[in-house]
């Protein structure tokens, strides 16, 4: 095959070249690195975890979704606000883009809501990543507001330029949680990978003895950390290690009434079978079958491997 029949059709390359050249990526995980921003951090952040949330708290992550809630409620607003925008470049349309309008800043407040809890569990760097994503989505919604309040005012021409300066606002707060959520991996479930590194079969982890009784311990399959606990009636319980909300070491947790709490967030997994039973984690943990050979070593075996 020739160079020529190799290269891609000419605007396939332009279009190649022209998202090469986007500043896009490097301003965006600046915004990581952006230490200016503790102060304000320290002080939302404290303020958001202390809220008297209760069992609501678990509702607003997500638990009972089995992934983050504030994903799913963001469309409403971003959707009612880009309808809107349309709307407004169409004749005759003024009453239902007002509509939209509000729509969009009532849909807001649950997703501010869900982004906050979920955006105080975090680490350093996506924590000021999300304020900046948070900056730029109360613009919107404040643009919005100054929007509406025009198009009640009867001054149509100042409305509609104001919420298309709130679609713009929204559009870059969409980006910058793009970038939090799939670059800096806010919302994935961490422990997933587990199931793809562990080969099917049973595994030795060492000798039960050498595992204390009534403690967390680590333990090592080849990539995946373990938490080994044995039980003083004897059974022994393995779970994956690293958190599923944020990698936290569960073997470094506290351990009480079949449970083990995370040390980082505070999310508990049941020991028995790695069931999140409060959050922030929303996935599970995954557990390990286990099995002790009459030489005394612990095998374990993923249920699914088996």
């Amino acid at each position: 095959m020739s160079d020529e029949q190799e290269k891609p059709p000419p605007a396939v390359r332009a279009v190649e070249n022209g998202l090469d050249r986007l500043p896009l990526a490097g301003p965006l995980d600046a915004l990581g690195r952006a230490s200016a921003l503790d102060p304000a951090i320290s002080s939302l952040q404290n303020a958001v975890r202390k809220l008297p949330l209760g069992g609501l708290r678990d509702v607003l992550h997500g638990r009972w979704l089995g992934h983050p809630l504030h994903p799913a409620l963001v469309q409403l607003p971003i959707g009612a606000w880009m309808s809107a925008g349309v709307l407004d470049l169409l004749p005759g349309t003024r009453r239902a883009s007002r509509v939209l309008i509000g729509t969009g800043m009532v849909a807001a407040l649950p997703a501010a809501w869900t982004g906050a809890a979920d955006w105080a569990e975090l680490h350093k760097p996506q924590l000021r990543t999300g304020l900046v994503h948070a900056l730029a989505n109360s613009a919107a919604l404040g643009l919005y507001a100054a929007s509406l309040t025009a198009r009640m005012r009867g001054r149509e021409c100042r409305g509609r330029l104001l919420g298309f300066g709130g679609l713009t606002a929204a559009g870059l707060g969409g980006l910058i949680g793009g970038h939090l959520a799939y670059r800096q991996a806010a919302g994935p479930n961490k422990a997933e990978p587990v199931q793809h590194l562990v080969e099917p079969g049973w595994h030795p982890v060492g000798k039960v003895d050498g595992f204390p009784v009534g403690q967390a311990a680590s333990a090592s399959l080849g990539e995946v950390k373990l938490l080994v606990y044995r039980e003083p009636s004897g059974g022994v319980r393995v779970l994956a290690d690293r958190c599923s909300h944020q990698s936290g070491p569960l073997s470094e947790g506290t351990v009480a009434q079949g449970c083990v709490t995370c040390p980082w967030h505070g999310s508990t997994f049941r020991l028995s079978d790695g069931w999140n039973v409060s959050g922030p984690a929303t996935a599970p943990q995954p557990s390990f079958e286990t099995r002790v050979r009459d030489d005394g070593v612990l095998e374990v075996c993923l249920p699914e491997a088996d």
